[in-house]
């Protein structure tokens, strides 16, 4: 964990933020969640003391490069910590609830995505950087 709070400092640095504690309590809630998180969730625990402290404060950590807001298909964002902080991923997202869960392909199933999107944007003019698959679908919960 530690290594990550370094990592937060640095990127905050560069936008001339500080590593408040409220941004330490939001990373750390990012970190232990596991998946993506609604504000509501965040604020549950009891570390984050408000919703609009939250909602700065996860702006400020956005620009930073250190959260990324992911889109259920509910009205709510939802808030986990930036691929390059804890892995690359996809979600699955419940067209019923917005629940929002985490998932890694195969290792041969990511090289196989990046030949396809290799070859559709060859000689488009377009680089593509990465990619994010969001599976839709019904959850367990709401089978």
């Amino acid at each position: 964990m530690e290594d990550l709070h370094a990592t937060v400092t640095g990127r905050l640095r560069r936008i001339d933020q500080r590593y408040t504690t409220g941004r330490r309590a939001l990373v750390e809630v990012l970190a232990e969640a596991g998946r993506p998180v609604t504000i509501g969730e965040i604020v549950a625990g009891g570390r984050v003391p408000a919703q609009s402290t939250a909602y700065r404060n996860l702006a400020v950590l956005e620009q930073a490069g250190v959260v990324r807001r992911v889109q259920g298909h509910d009205e709510f964002s939802r808030y986990e910590l930036a691929e390059d902080l804890t892995g690359h991923h996809h979600h699955m997202v419940c067209v019923t609830c917005g629940a929002v869960e985490d998932f890694t392909m195969p290792s041969g199933v990511e090289r196989n995505l990046a030949r396809v999107i290799e070859a559709v944007s060859a000689g488009s003019g377009f680089k593509p950087e990465g990619h994010r698959l969001d599976l839709l679908g019904t959850c367990a919960e709401c089978v």
